[in-house]
């Protein structure tokens, strides 16, 4: 479980094929803090510590990952957002995600607006029933509120802190991003299909 709060933006330096996909090696000074088999969300998909060292890690990514997330996109240099899973004990500052994201979005439209931003992002029309104006959302693992839904996209605003802070100060037209729906809404949702029968 994570909180869309993210620590650090990390640096792919490595993308290796393997049999069942690829492995990645992040670089990061959370490195020293991580162990094999600790999780860590990667653009808000969870991923396992195979190895660290004192720069980085590696992790696997399977065929399942690429097909649902934008990691199919990764190169040597992209820059990723990291967050180690919720303590406990820590207080929650964004909301819960899961690190499971439910698909790709592209980025729409960005826009300044003052000392902050605004992007728009499309998203495929099966995630409509969970995308709700003023619900929490997480885009490539940044808890962020969703300001305003037009048909198939939808508006955050991004503040100075967020954009100096994550890989969002990077986005860009037509870039492919993850996006996570609350757990909450998903729930909600299943519950009143099974109700209908």
């Amino acid at each position: 479980m994570f909180t869309g709060l993210i620590e650090d933006v990390g640096e792919i330096t490595e993308v290796k094929p393997t049999p069942g996909g690829f492995r990645l090696r992040v670089t990061t000074p959370l490195a020293p803090q991580l162990t094999p088999g600790d999780s860590l969300a990667v653009n808000g998909v969870c991923l396992t510590v195979v190895s660290s060292d004192a720069e980085g890690i590696h992790a696997d990514v399977s065929p399942e990952t690429v097909r649902v997330s934008s990691f199919g996109t990764l190169r040597r240099g992209s820059m990723v957002n990291l967050e180690r899973p919720l303590r406990a004990d820590a207080r929650l500052g964004g909301h819960f995600v899961q690190g499971h994201v439910d698909a790709t979005g592209t980025i729409d439209e960005i826009r300044q607006e003052g000392e902050s931003s605004w992007i728009t992002v499309k998203y495929p029309a099966d995630l409509a029933q969970f995308i709700v104006r003023k619900g929490s959302i997480a885009v490539n693992g940044v808890s962020l509120t969703v300001a305003g839904v037009d048909g198939r996209r939808f508006d955050v605003q991004i503040i100075p802190f967020t954009n100096a802070n994550t890989n969002l100060r990077f986005a860009k037209w037509a870039d492919v991003v993850n996006i996570e729906c609350d757990i909450l809404g998903k729930y909600v949702a299943r519950a009143l299909e099974a109700a209908r029968g």
